[in-house]
């Protein structure tokens, strides 16, 4: 992986074998960032990725391994209980043109991954919410 940092923007590039979640919580931990956006494209060979059951409370995970295009990659950084907090979500293509996506668990690069990270001025926490089963933003 390789960054700079402009005024309030961060260009990462990561490469071949790399994690994306990984590396997003190493920059934001290396550059104290408390509240981003973050937007990527890029291709993977393998990635995990989840949708939560609202009825139960769970995430169900899907594993994908093969080619894949990273066709969107969204999501924030921002703190819980003062840790590095990363919420990512990625839909990505194989070579037949289907998508897969969800919340992003994990992601291995294949090629590169280009991003783009935003810095916002601010702060917001993450808190538990019992009632829905998720980490909510707290605004401070």
């Amino acid at each position: 992986m390789e960054y700079r940092r402009f005024n309030g923007t961060v260009v990462a590039r990561l490469d071949k074998g790399e994690e994306i979640v990984e590396n997003v919580k190493k920059i934001a931990e290396a550059e104290k960032i408390t509240l981003a956006s973050v937007q990527a494209l890029g291709a993977v060979d393998r990635f995990t990725v989840g949708v939560f059951r609202t009825d139960n409370k769970v995430y169900l995970s899907n594993e994908f391994e093969g080619f894949f295009e990273i066709v969107s990659l969204t999501g924030t950084i921002n703190t819980m209980n003062g840790e590095t907090y990363c919420h990512l979500h990625m839909s990505a293509g194989d070579e037949n043109g289907k998508v897969f996506g969800g919340h992003l668990n994990s992601a291995r690069i294949s090629a590169t991954c280009e991003m783009v990270i935003k810095i916002i001025d601010g702060k917001v926490e993450r808190e538990f919410s019992e009632d829905i089963g998720l980490n909510l933003y707290k605004f401070l």
